[in-house]
């Protein structure tokens, strides 16, 4: 798998970020990813999920950056401790120092970043939108905990809706209970409320991470699939990749993501 790390640091802690950069010189568009807590705050290169996914959008000519969140503690720490620890305030020093990171490379056009992100990761990614109104299009996938507080002082990650300034697609399992679809819906009236462009597509036959290849009693592959070709088309549309909208030929891709086959087809 191709990539590269880089070391930042953050109030004086170090943070790794995974950076996948497509063949040729650009510029490409840029998405920061935020990673989910299983597995991956153990460090992201023991996370084969959030590599497959970088890797998938490195492969439609996408640059990803993927931050270690978790750097505050020890990768032996538990994952209680992350969980309970967990503060919006460092994680927002986090996104920024990997946005800045991102839309410096001579490779990525900064006016073309968007962010995502799955479980965890999700509530992350509509974190890094209410707080940095420069992405240009945000993905929550099953995205939970978006009406907590995480952090003394910080205000629930929902409340900062208003502050969200681009466009935002979501993907949820109906069988899900974190979030439940009263979740969603409490998520969607926020945003309504703030003025926010979005579209929640929800799956009736789906629980949470129906992404999640590496578990087979909850992923699902009709929605995974339907949730990749839908998120390029937002991100298309929104203008993150232009002109240009890039097909996976799911004949040819290992269950759930892995390597593929890619053709573009030009938009009249």
């Amino acid at each position: 798998m191709t990539h590269q790390i880089q070391v930042l640091t953050v109030e004086g802690s170090k943070m790794e970020v995974f950076v996948f950069e497509p063949e040729g010189k650009g510029p490409f568009p840029g998405l920061v990813q935020c990673m989910h807590i299983p597995v991956g705050h153990t460090g992201i290169e023991n996370d084969e999920f959030t590599l497959k996914t970088a890797k998938r959008y490195q492969d439609n000519g996408y640059v990803v950056v993927v931050p270690f969140i978790f750097h505050w503690w020890p990768k032996s720490a538990g994952i209680e401790i992350k969980r309970d620890e967990f503060r919006d305030d460092w994680t927002k020093l986090d996104l920024d120092a990997s946005f800045n990171l991102i839309s410096g490379m001579e490779n990525v056009d900064s006016e073309r970043i968007g962010i995502f992100g799955h479980c965890w990761g999700g509530r992350v990614s509509w974190l890094g939108a209410g707080t940095n109104s420069k992405y240009k299009a945000c993905a929550v996938f099953y995205g939970g905990r978006i009406k907590k507080t995480m952090g003394e002082n910080n205000p629930p990650a929902i409340d900062l809706a208003p502050n969200i300034k681009c466009p935002v697609i979501g993907f949820f399992g109906n069988k899900d209970q974190n979030p439940s679809p009263e979740d969603v819906n409490d998520y969607s009236r926020a945003l309504t409320d703030g003025g926010v462009e979005h579209e929640f597509i929800r799956y009736d036959y789906a629980g949470h991470a129906f992404q999640s290849f590496k578990i087979e009693e909850k992923y699902s592959e009709d929605a995974s699939e339907d949730a990749w070709t839908k998120v390029l088309d937002f991100y298309s549309e929104k203008k993150i990749k232009d002109s240009l909208i890039f097909r996976i030929k799911r004949e040819e891709v290992p269950r759930g993501l892995g390597a593929c086959h890619t053709y573009c087809q030009k938009r009249g």
